[in-house]
């Protein structure tokens, strides 16, 4: 399973993200590129520790089984996967400020590796080991990145 703390895996994300471009058009969901990728930093600030969100209700409910769905085996999330009301992004945002903000947290995140990833609980899955957050904020991110064609 591909992973962000795989070099390579993380210099193909930042590819993909620079071909993102203000012609770049969804292919699901109702985000624009710019909100989509301010979307996946505000993910990424969860995984190096920037930002540690409470636990969600139904979180604690079925985040562990969902866990088990999304992680295990190399099968990408799914089209219009829900996402938190508190995780969509509403206002315009710039798709180059997002795109270089996003990069860097992807660099961060790979650089630190396992022992710079938070040990906070992911607010829906719950605690994380850190090959766990690596695969996860792969998927999210290929999931986006995949929703505009890149």
């Amino acid at each position: 399973m591909k992973n962000l703390f795989d070099a390579a895996t993380a210099n193909e994300v930042k590819l993909r993200i620079e071909k993102l471009g203000p012609k770049s058009q969804r292919q699901w969901g109702k985000m624009n590129a710019a909100q989509a990728m301010a979307h996946c930093a505000t993910t990424m600030e969860w995984a190096v520790g920037d930002n540690n969100p409470p636990r969600m209700f139904i979180g604690r409910l079925i985040g562990p089984l969902a866990k088990s769905k999304v992680l295990n085996g190399d099968e990408p999330m799914a089209k219009n996967t829900p996402t938190a009301k508190s995780l969509v992004v509403n206002d315009e945002r710039e798709l180059s400020k997002e795109c270089q903000r996003l990069s860097a947290l992807v660099d961060r995140f790979a650089s630190g590796g396992p022992q710079r990833c938070t040990k906070h609980p992911h607010t829906f899955f719950g605690p994380l080991k850190p090959d766990e957050w690596a695969a996860l904020m792969y998927k999210h991110l290929d999931h986006h990145l995949r929703q505009f064609g890149v």
